[in-house]
């Protein structure tokens, strides 16, 4: 190891609790109980192996402390003495684990939905989030009783064996609607100035500090700056830290942003590594007690510079240990490339959760079906062959070797990597080339036999005497049919895998998130670019945040975008095409590009469907995302 993680590794302690090092889990919502809060089985296995993945501290996430303010049919609930029993069960496996354990306790404010708590949502003022519903403002008698509702929560987190509570001031929820000015409208002792907006925080904390005693640290997670005009800056952040420390706070955790800045919230990979780690200084500047910090930290390299820098006393985990619940164990053994990176796609994790789906993860397909997959070996080893190098095939592989089962991967380029080689081209997808070196350094350690430039037929199935087949042969671009006169149009893929070259002036035919990735990459380089899609806006179906950042990036880089619009004749220099009826014509153009997506790979697989121990998964079936493609590798070779 180039750098000695001492400080990542050094003990901590937060109030009265000691840690045995400075990674804890940050709280994440996994809508894995079930409909009225209570734990299951299943909650119970996903934080179980993450404390035995070698945090210190594991924070359960999202628990409501009423039922007006659950967020999610399956949120998790600390409302009722009678979910004590549950909580505990999942203490003593976190505790049996090796990890200490908190809980995060909160209310969703405005953020929630009435078809969820049966009732008129709750804020501080009448202002709904972006495209959500209308709350109603409490009165200064109802915010009593909402004091008393988190103040009984900890009690029962304290009745239920964990080692310290949480309370949620962040992410647009309903104590950080207080906070922040720009959800906060009101004008008596609750809003106004820092100190007005911080009230309600601070009696809560205040009151669980009476309730809990000396003995039990309370963690506050706060979000230090809104990240939106009008709304709460760092300033404000810090001296609201200070606030909540004179209250009887333990240790800050810092985050940020509103509903309103989703993308700092679940920052996307476009985001700098690391980019709250300032604010924390910041905070940690400001206040005596112990700062952890949060925010596309999934490096130990970095992790540990955050904390000799003094930036930071802890890092908290989200993401990275649904990626790969033992990243602190495999940091702490020198094994850092073995630790599966979180690639910040927020596909499985946040864009499932907000559509109320149970959490799951791009690159770990066994998050949250731990007890379905137990780590050990098939009944019988088998001969296997894998066709494909893409994600699905390398995952494929990769299972079915950890199973005992031999292996071999055909991939009929020069590379492994698929999609992937290419999905790493445009600017700020360096994670996908992360994934893919980590796939591939997995390969070359697992055993497997792997054949480049290789095209499997019929007979090189029965030469190697598979006894299971998984095709894995991805997707090929969708050929482009508007006619192209004396001129050549080339597909997105020819681009970014280098087999073909843009001049000057590019138009893209197709606004889906090939091809504004391609306009992007083009446009980076100083070439003009034209982006042209049928529908009605582009990269429909992108996860939102990183959505939101590529159009800004778009609008900065100059790229024209014509929706409602479809070429239909290209010619040396001259592309035409009709909105609405009226043809217009774009002079200057000397690189014509599709991206129109993809169409299955099927050939192979057609060919071997009747051949016994054949199965077909990835894009070869349909054309998808790379979640389906792992997923469906590590199932299908699981089972064998």
């Amino acid at each position: 190891m180039a750098t000695a993680l001492t400080a990542l590794f050094a003990p901590g302690t937060i109030g009265k609790m000691a840690l045995a090092n400075r990674l804890i889990m940050a709280p994440m919502g996994t809508n894995y109980s079930t409909w009225n809060g209570i734990v299951t089985d299943r909650l119970v296995d996903y934080y179980a192996e993450r404390a035995r993945g070698g945090v210190s501290l594991v924070t359960v996430g999202f628990s409501h402390v009423h039922p007006t303010g659950q967020t999610s049919p399956y949120s998790m609930g600390v409302h009722d003495d009678a979910l004590i029993p549950g909580l505990r069960r999942l203490t003593d496996a976190i505790h049996a684990g090796g990890a200490k354990a908190s809980i995060q306790i909160a209310h969703g404010g405005r953020r929630c939905s009435s078809a969820i708590t049966g009732a008129q949502l709750l804020a501080p003022s009448a202002l709904s989030c972006v495209g959500g519903e209308m709350p109603r403002e409490l009165s200064l008698e109802e915010i009593q009783t909402v004091i008393a509702w988190f103040v009984h929560a900890a009690r029962r987190v304290r009745e239920a064996g964990y080692d310290a509570v949480t309370l949620h001031l962040a992410n647009g929820y309903l104590l950080q609607s207080f906070l922040s000015p720009y959800s906060n409208r009101r004008s008596d002792l609750y809003g106004g100035s820092v100190e007005a907006r911080a009230r309600l925080p601070m009696e809560i904390v205040e009151g669980m500090r009476r309730e809990l005693g000396s003995e039990m640290p309370i963690i506050v997670r706060l979000s230090v700056d809104d990240f939106l005009e009008g709304g709460a800056t760092l300033t404000e952040g810090r001296r609201t830290a200070q606030l909540l420390e004179s209250a009887g706070a333990d240790a800050i955790d810092v985050t940020a942003g509103l509903p309103e800045t989703m993308y700092i919230i679940g920052p996307p990979m476009a985001m700098p590594k690391g980019f709250l780690v300032s604010h924390a200084r910041a905070i940690k500047d400001s206040v005596r007690i112990p700062v952890a910090v949060v925010g596309r930290i999934n490096d130990p390299v970095l992790a540990e510079q955050i904390l000799r820098e003094g930036h930071a006393d802890f890092i908290a985990l989200g993401r990275p240990l649904l990626a790969d619940p033992d990243f602190a164990n495999k940091a702490r053994d020198g094994r850092l490339e073995d630790i599966c990176p979180c690639i910040a796609c927020n596909e499985g994790c946040f864009q499932r959760l907000y559509s109320q789906l149970d959490v799951s993860c791009v690159v770990n397909p066994r998050v949250g079906r731990e007890a379905m997959f137990p780590d050990a070996p098939a009944p019988r080893a088998k001969q296997v062959l894998v066709v494909g190098g893409g994600p699905g095939g390398m995952m494929a592989a990769l299972t079915a070797a950890a199973r005992g089962h031999r292996v071999v991967l055909c991939e009929r380029g020069p590379r492994l990597g698929g999609q992937l080689l290419m999905g790493d081209v445009p600017p700020h997808k360096e994670e996908i080339r992360a994934l893919r070196e980590y796939l591939v350094g997995q390969i070359a350690k697992s055993g497997v036999e792997t054949r480049l430039d290789t095209t499997v037929t019929r007979e090189l199935v029965e030469s190697i005497g598979a006894e299971a087949v998984i095709v894995a042969t991805g997707a090929r671009p969708l050929a482009c049919t508007v006619p192209a006169i004396d001129a050549c149009i080339v597909s997105a893929w020819d681009l970014l895998s280098g087999r073909a070259t843009a001049g000057a002036m590019t138009l893209v035919i197709g606004g889906g998130e090939v091809g504004c990735e391609l306009a992007e990459y083009l446009a980076a380089q100083g070439r003009e670019v034209v982006i042209v899609e049928l529908l009605s806006s582009v990269l429909n179906g992108t996860e939102p945040r990183a959505r939101t950042l590529l159009l800004r990036r778009l609008r900065e880089l100059g790229v024209q975008v014509l929706t409602q619009s479809r070429v239909i004749e290209v010619r040396v220099a001259v592309v035409t095409y009709e909105r609405a009826g009226l043809k217009h014509r774009i002079q200057g153009i000397d690189t014509v590009v599709a991206a129109l997506g993809s169409a299955a790979e099927s050939e192979l697989g057609d060919a071997l469907a009747e051949s016994a121990g054949v199965q077909v998964i990835g894009d070869c079936v349909k054309p998808r995302r790379i979640l389906e493609a792992i997923r469906e590798g590590y199932d299908t070779a699981y089972a064998l």
